[in-house]
């Protein structure tokens, strides 16, 4: 009997004995076997890593790819709600019966290679995207770099979005060394568009020892400029006047990203149209960046560089009183985020996550204490938390941030409704 897709990710959490273990042999080797090497995926491929800023790039990377009339795939992780939210099909999520399948395959040919449920997940993607075989494969890489399972397929062109601590237990805290992982998916001969402004040394010094064709870096070879319109331009390379667009709308998103989205796919050959990418940019909303849900903001901002830009956002946006509901992983730098959050948060609910990386939500509420914050509650769980600030708090301005976990449950929670204000 055919496992339901249910009954295949519960498979996969039990054939590999941790979590994430990083390297490329095992997935290689299953991918050899699949045929995934030996003919490229997709027309065309964009890989895109980074501390923070992932998942907006290739949001808008594949928004823009289709306003202009590509077929595309994108590959994220992880998801809040769905599974299927990982894979987009032409902006569609994949189905569950298309999931089984490619489950069904690899399985078929993995024999004993134990791999993690990243691996099987990143391998069924690809055997998916390459069945389509899309004008564009969007990848976003789930940890660090070089050895992340994304990175058996040879990006035509690579996105280092930004370079910041996170995920010490597994990429260390030497920040330059980090840099180096991830832009191990930079390739010979091929473009590379470094995201950041402050972008760390290592990653420009690996993009010159490939060498690639051309490496672009925001603020010295491509930039955007916001007017006074609340619209914005994209200053792109080698322009001129007579070639500038026209100014384009606020997608909601952070415009590193989507310059650097715009650059990419100009560097693939793509002729960007004025009118598509006003059409791709209007009214984007992706799920859990400074996402609006009636008085709620959501964000899964889990580390201080991240908590920062969402900060800078909410000062855009003046409010009497806001609360923040916090919650977040135990190896996660929770100090540098209440920090960053200090000069627009008033009051704050500490709640706790589940699991084994779990951090308690009184451990937390000590920690904004002893920072001198008002901890207005203390909740079991995100719906908790929710729940509680629906009985007694309902007139506040809420954001919600510091792990997808905690976005997740509280993204379910409003969506369920339950009597919320």
């Amino acid at each position: 009997m055919s496992r339901t897709l249910t009954q295949w990710l519960a498979h996969l959490e039990r054939l590999h004995p941790v979590a994430i273990d990083l390297g490329l042999e095992r997935i290689r080797t299953v991918a050899e076997r699949l045929g995934l090497l030996s003919a490229p995926i997709a027309r065309q491929v964009v890989t895109v890593a980074g501390t923070n800023g992932k998942g907006s790039t290739v949001a808008m990377v594949e928004a823009v790819a289709q306003a202009h009339g590509l077929s595309t795939a994108s590959y994220t992780s992880p998801h809040l709600l769905r599974y299927n939210e990982r894979l987009h099909l032409d902006g569609e999520e994949v189905s569950d019966d298309a999931l089984i399948d490619a489950f069904e395959r690899i399985e078929a040919v993995r024999a004993d290679t134990g791999l993690t449920y990243f691996e099987m997940g990143t391998l069924a993607a690809l055997v998916i995207i390459r069945d389509r075989a899309p004008d564009i494969a969007i990848l976003e890489v789930g940890l660090g770099g070089q050895l992340d399972a994304t990175n058996i397929i040879d990006a035509d062109v690579g996105i280092v979005t930004s370079v910041a601590l996170d995920h010490a237990d597994f990429l260390g805290t030497d920040i330059e060394k980090i840099g180096t992982e991830k832009a191990g998916i930079l390739r010979a001969g091929r473009p590379a568009i470094l995201g950041s402004r402050r972008m760390v040394a290592s990653v420009a010094a690996h993009a010159a020892s490939l060498p690639v064709s051309r490496c672009l870096t925001l603020g010295q070879d491509f930039d955007w400029h916001r007017d006074d319109n609340g619209c914005w331009q994209w200053q792109r390379p080698d322009e001129t006047a007579a070639s500038a667009l026209s100014p384009l709308p606020d997608p909601g998103l952070p415009l590193d990203n989507a310059a650097s989205a715009l650059t990419a796919l100009e560097a693939l050959g793509l002729s960007l149209d004025a009118s598509r990418l006003a059409q791709a940019f209007s009214g984007m909303c992706l799920a859990g960046r400074m996402q609006r849900i009636g008085r709620y903001c959501l964000d899964v901002a889990h580390n201080p560089h991240a908590a920062t830009y969402v900060a800078d956002q909410l000062m855009l946006r003046p409010v009497t009183r806001r609360v923040a509901l916090l919650g977040m992983l135990g190896d996660k730098d929770a100090e540098g985020v209440v920090e960053a959050l200090w000069p627009v948060v008033d009051d704050w609910l500490a709640v706790t996550l589940s699991g084994a990386r779990a951090r308690g939500g009184e451990t937390l509420a000590e920690l904004i204490r002893a920072r001198g914050g008002q901890v207005i509650a203390v909740a079991e769980s995100p719906t908790a938390g929710i729940d509680w600030l629906e009985q007694h708090s309902q007139h506040d301005d809420v954001l919600v941030c510091g792990s997808f976990f905690t976005v997740a449950e509280a993204l379910a929670r409003l969506e369920r409704g339950e009597g919320t204000a």
